[in-house]
């Protein structure tokens, strides 16, 4: 014989008091929010310096705009593992510049404003595990290196809502499309 709870027939409603923050949650928002605009910059850094040839990383001769490839120079030399054909294969494609730069400046600008925190990290952390591809193993490690640990991050940013502080995330979620697509948040 199978027991069978009671269940009240009209909806109930509960209440709800708004809790206070405390220091702690104040402050990990905080943190979360810097390492969001961290994780962002260095993704928009990227797209600047491949474009322009700011001269950190990649020279003026070698800029985006004076014809030169964002992907060539590292998958055609640098590239090394079970992958080394692949990556050998498309560098400097220009189907593959096109997606690395869209990449960079479109995951960059989203942690930077705090818009579309979900898409950035999880573009980001695709474009992250590609690049640790690129290398394997790792120089300093048989496994993990700081590309693993950054899509590791991009995901907690996510996860915490990460664009609300210090961001535009909070109009972002109020835009009707972002409210019946929340996984444009």
């Amino acid at each position: 014989m199978t027991a069978m709870a009671e269940r009240p027939t009209t909806p109930t409603t509960a209440t709800t008091v708004p809790v206070p923050e405390s220091t702690a949650q104040k402050a990990a928002r905080y943190v979360w929010a810097g390492v969001r605009i961290a994780l962002g910059w260095t993704f928009l850094w990227a797209f600047l310096d491949k474009t322009f040839g700011l001269g950190h990383e990649t020279p003026e001769k070698n800029a985006w705009i004076n014809g030169g490839s964002p992907t060539k120079g590292f998958l055609a030399n640098g590239a090394a593992g079970p992958f080394e054909d692949f990556y050998h294969n498309i560098a400097g494609d220009a189907w593959a510049d096109w997606l690395f730069m869209i990449g960079l400046a479109g995951i960059g600008l989203a942690l930077v404003l705090g818009i579309g925190v979900r898409i950035a990290a999880v573009t980001g952390g695709i474009l992250y595990v590609m690049m640790w591809t690129v290398v394997l193993p790792p120089d300093n490690n048989p496994f993990l290196d700081d590309h693993l640990i950054n899509a590791g991050v991009l995901a907690g940013l996510a996860l915490v809502g990460a664009g609300t502080t210090l961001g535009l995330g909070r109009y972002w979620a109020k835009l009707p499309i972002v409210k019946r697509e929340p996984w444009l948040r």
